[in-house]
């Protein structure tokens, strides 16, 4: 389909007020498409088991799409699609995914529940506010790593003392010193093809533009492109559509459904979120998508709400229209405490084993710089170990209830951590009692039943 047909349909569209498009089109809707194919959630259940589950999940959101549409805030109008269109797009979602360039390249497959096949590792902490100095720091700190196959970063909000403020002069430098500072932190690490999800620091269109300058995407770079809460977009977002196309830079759909919020529980939610991923596939173009839920109260993909989502979107996508899932991982913990990494197993396992590839570790909630390289490496040692033995979701299920139970602790009362510079020394290694953290971590799991 023709992008700009689709786009053009928001002029077209009818006209719907922001409230009337909460409860008419996203909360009446789904609470309605629940009930219609009888889904539910088993109380306790970090993972899903049953294949006509996640295929009544898809078809649930496939309805729930073709029902509601996407609301166009700029134009206070709805994108309405047909049921043909949806299952066209959900067929033509692409198989083979390359990120990076030479040596560095890396392909993303769809993978399967219980897959031995190793998932992709994409490290960082996307959205994160970073200093200049900081910026530099912690993406050195995961590029680094031999188990990462592609990286990301923080957002920069401070250029040379000034604030980044939105599609004003400071948002093009701030973008522009991103892909600067990327591109020589992958040449120093001796990655330098690596591919990077970037413009991070793009708060309006005008970055993503910036970021097209010379010095900037290279050919398998990617950028985000967003739905925000619920099924809504805006021309920022279909500007960043438009700025790729015959481009080699990749669209990663990204939604961030709330668990609790409009979509209700997290069956509503797993329906919304997989409606959100057709949409992009749709009218974002999408190369591969991101799976983020964020739970209303914790925020954190580590509650056990948002760790079933992601399996059943997983599973779904792969039971009826096989994609490149990636999801985030994101916990309530902070660099620098054990909470953080049995979040970061508990996360990883669930998302291997449903057959989905990880992105992380946005340490803290990804709302302050407590973050480090040695999450993400241990991310990506339990992904791939959990997949090179075959771990079944049987066999996962147990030790993430585990690992669920060694920090469910800290929901409420937050558990923020510690900054970089107080994790990893001037020699850009972890500190000693971060190391040990890891160790003991890595013991629990061994003991559980993980081949690390």
């Amino acid at each position: 389909m023709q992008f700009l047909e689709l786009v053009n349909r928001s002029y077209t569209g009818e006209a719907v007020s922001k409230d009337d498009w909460a409860m008419d089109h996203v909360v009446q809707p789904i609470m309605d498409v629940v009930d219609e194919f009888d889904l539910n959630r088993e109380k306790g259940a970090f993972l899903l088991h049953d294949r006509e589950q996640a295929t009544a999940y898809f078809e649930a959101g496939v309805e729930l799409l073709a029902r509601s549409g996407v609301y166009n805030q700029s134009i206070g109008r709805v994108i309405r699609f047909t049921r043909d269109e949806i299952l066209a797009a959900a067929r033509a979602m692409k198989q083979q995914v390359t990120v990076g360039r030479g040596r560095d390249a890396y392909t993303f497959v769809p993978r399967h529940p219980d897959d031995s096949r190793l998932p992709g590792v994409v490290a960082g902490n996307p959205g994160c506010p970073m200093t200049e100095e900081l910026f530099c720091r912690t993406v050195t700190s995961w590029a680094k790593e031999p188990v990462v196959d592609m990286v990301t970063c923080g957002s920069i909000v401070e250029v040379d003392g000034c604030e980044v403020r939105r599609a004003s002069p400071s948002e093009v430098i701030a973008l522009r010193r991103e892909l600067k500072y990327l591109n020589e932190i992958c040449e120093k690490v001796g990655r330098p093809g690596i591919g990077r999800l970037a413009a991070e620091s793009s708060v309006s269109e005008i970055g993503d533009l910036a970021a097209m300058a010379p010095g900037g995407f290279q050919p398998g770079d990617a950028h985000l492109v967003a739905l925000n809460n619920e099924l809504i977009i805006n021309n920022d977002n279909l500007i960043r559509v438009a700025n790729a196309i015959g481009t080699p830079v990749l669209n990663a759909s990204l939604a961030c459904v709330m668990v609790g919020g409009l979509a209700g529980a997290a069956p509503g939610a797993a329906v919304c979120m997989i409606a959100s991923l057709l949409a992009l596939s749709l009218i974002g173009r999408a190369d591969y998508h991101l799976c983020h839920p964020i739970h209303i109260r914790h925020v954190a993909t580590s509650t056990d709400e948002c760790i079933w989502l992601s399996s059943v979107v997983c599973q779904a996508f792969d039971a009826c229209a096989p994609a490149v899932i990636i999801c985030d991982i994101y916990p309530k913990s902070g660099a620098g405490t054990v909470e953080l990494l049995r979040e970061v197993a508990a996360n990883a396992l669930a998302i291997t084993v449903s057959g989905g590839h990880l992105e992380g570790v946005g340490s803290c909630d990804g709302l302050k710089p407590n973050c480090s390289g040695l999450e993400a490496r241990l991310m990506g040692e339990v992904g791939k170990a959990a997949a090179a033995q075959g771990m079944t979701r049987a066999q996962a299920e147990p030790i993430i209830a585990r690992l669920h139970d060694g920090y469910r602790h800290i929901f409420g009362p937050g558990n923020e951590g510690l900054p970089f510079d107080e994790v990893y020394g001037e020699d850009g290694e972890p500190r000693k009692f971060w190391l040990d953290m890891y160790k003991q971590v890595k013991e629990e799991l061994s003991s559980l039943g993980l081949k690390l």
